[in-house]
């Protein structure tokens, strides 16, 4: 049974109507690889000059399609957190459901990552813990106490692969 729910919550940041060319895709890959690159830097990577540079670059973060700068963190070097995705599945789906499933992950410091997919579950969520015993803590302590959710299942990541961080622009 594939099932999808859609629940969205009014945002402050326009859609975006913004065409992109081929020099602001050459500027979003760039900074997708280094978001460290000064305006001179990004320029000489994509061809042109400083000014225009900075210019499509804060029509970018204007339009809200840059939404922030952030760094890619080693998670071994910091203490071996390990990713965790858990799929969840409610109780019903109606719109109160929907939107008290919205602001309790949203409240929820430990979860990094929310998505509403389809197929047997509703959502999926991607936490970091260092322990099977702070996961478990998680669950009975921030996911137990929703009503709403009826299952969830879990998995662990043994192993990262490939983790670019970032999407591919053509």
């Amino acid at each position: 049974m594939n099932r999808i729910l859609f629940f969205y919550k009014k945002s402050k940041i326009p859609i975006s109507k913004m065409e992109l060319d081929e020099i602001d895709l050459k500027i979003l890959w760039q900074l997708q690889e280094n978001s460290n690159l000064t305006t001179k830097e990004l320029a000489s990577k994509v061809n042109l000059s400083s000014t225009p540079v900075f210019e499509r670059v804060k029509r970018l973060e204007k339009e809200g399609i840059i939404q922030k700068y952030s760094a890619l963190i080693d998670l071994e070097k910091l203490g071996g957190y390990f990713p965790v995705f858990c799929n969840i599945r409610l109780t019903q789906h109606n719109k109160n459901n929907g939107l008290a499933f919205l602001e309790a992950i949203n409240s929820i410091p430990e979860v990094t990552e929310c998505y509403n997919i389809s197929g047997d579950f509703d959502f999926m969520i991607k936490l970091y813990v260092r322990t099977m015993k702070e996961y478990q803590e998680f669950v009975i302590n921030k996911l137990g106490v929703l009503d709403f959710i009826s299952h969830h299942h879990t998995t662990f990541v043994l192993g990262t692969l490939k983790n670019k961080g970032f999407v591919p622009m053509k």
